[in-house]
């Protein structure tokens, strides 16, 4: 069974810094992309930052220039750095592998974490 553990989350200063991480976990072979999305209350659930195997990444526009995201593929590993946060941010922070594909298995597949939260507040 494929699991994604998410971690680092928590309570946060406006203009603080956070570092999440992701670890997917599950005979995994290969996973094409990996990525963080957020949804505040009320709100739709929203890319943040995007990372395939390949290095190529993708951000929202609101966050370039602050957030970093990186991965390490042998761990199955994604991080996100999150610079100078403002309290709009507040909102959980889910991890998303896309096109994961399990040893013995030829489907790719998508799986998502439990989330972790993130507070903005002074």
């Amino acid at each position: 069974q494929v699991q994604l553990v998410e971690s680092g989350g928590g309570l946060v200063q406006p203009g603080g810094s956070l570092r999440l991480s992701c670890a997917a976990s599950g005979s995994i072979l290969t996973i094409n992309t990996m990525g963080w999305y957020r949804q505040a209350p009320g709100k739709q659930r929203e890319l943040v930052a995007t990372k395939s195997s390949d290095d190529r990444t993708n951000y929202a526009d609101s966050v370039k220039g602050r957030f970093t995201i990186s991965r390490d593929n042998v761990k199955n590993t994604v991080y996100l750095q999150m610079n100078s946060l403002i309290a709009d941010e507040t909102a959980v922070y889910y991890c998303n592998a896309e096109g994961l594909v399990r040893v013995g298995s030829r489907f790719k597949l998508s799986y998502w974490g439990q989330g972790t939260q993130v507070t903005v507040s002074s």
